[in-house]
């Protein structure tokens, strides 16, 4: 069986100590290796590879933002790389996620490659289900605090968006489309999730499919049967439920 594989890690010592490892075994047909999460995502996205090499803190975009990128039902299977944060390793364990601390054994990488080859083998399960690769994500999420930038796709790149300039997001099944002042973004990402990682200071769900920057609301204006309507400061008209006003009046009060 043969296995396609990427490095993907910004220290050139760290990454090519896993591609010089993964050379000496004759099942593993190196796809490349990238030191940028952009590339990273791109090449996944274009090569399709059974497996990957990953590693979680790299500036601009991290790993968590590569697989927020591609989606975790999509991944590969995939071998979480860290340096020593004793929070992720147990985010990993808990939830049967492959992983390597920095730096490793040759020992300790043969045991993770053989995880990863009876994952992929008949029988096994294709790479770590997404369920556990996007509660290790939460996991680390929670433990990061709140979004600044959301990673976004335009044509064969990524690219980031500052929150501050989102002024709503919509959900259409498992995808946000996240709309700013002149143009439309969509992330693979369902809103519940999304939503999580927001602060919840600065966006309101004002609707299950809608949720709004605060800081861009210019009105809120009464309809009927309870509902209101609120006007962002693009001109844009979202409906509010009912079911969520008074935590939205709550947090529109606190910024009074």
């Amino acid at each position: 069986m043969k296995i396609a594989t990427l490095v993907v890690d910004d220290e050139p010592i760290a990454r090519h100590a896993v591609v010089r490892l993964l050379r000496e075994d004759p099942d593993i047909v190196l796809g490349g290796e990238y030191g940028d999460g952009a590339s990273a995502a791109q090449a996944i996205r274009e090569q399709s590879p059974d497996l990957v090499f990953l590693d979680i803190q790299m500036p601009a975009m991290t790993g968590m933002d590569v697989v927020a990128t591609i989606g975790a039902a999509r991944m590969p299977a995939t071998v979480f790389v860290t340096a020593y944060e004793q929070y992720a390793v147990r985010a990993f364990e808990a939830n049967a996620v492959d992983y390597l601390v920095k730096p490793f054994s040759r020992d300790r990488f043969a045991e993770t490659l053989r995880r990863a080859k009876a994952r992929l083998g008949p029988g096994g399960v294709s790479g770590a289900a997404a369920g556990s690769i996007q509660q290790v994500l939460d996991a680390l999420r929670r433990r990061e605090g709140y979004l600044d930038r959301v990673p976004v796709r335009i044509d064969e790149r990524v690219t980031f968006v500052d929150v501050d300039d989102i002024v709503w997001i919509k959900a259409n099944r498992n995808i946000v489309e996240i709309h700013l002042a002149e143009r439309v973004h969509e992330v693979r990402e369902t809103m519940t999730s999304l939503a999580e990682r927001l602060d919840p200071r600065h966006f309101a769900r004002v609707h299950r499919s809608a949720i709004i920057n605060v800081r861009r609301v210019q009105s809120i204006h009464p309809w009927f049967n309870g509902h209101h309507v609120v006007t962002m400061d693009t001109g844009q008209k979202l409906r509010m439920s009912r079911y969520q006003q008074e935590a939205f009046m709550r947090l529109v009060s606190t910024r009074s």
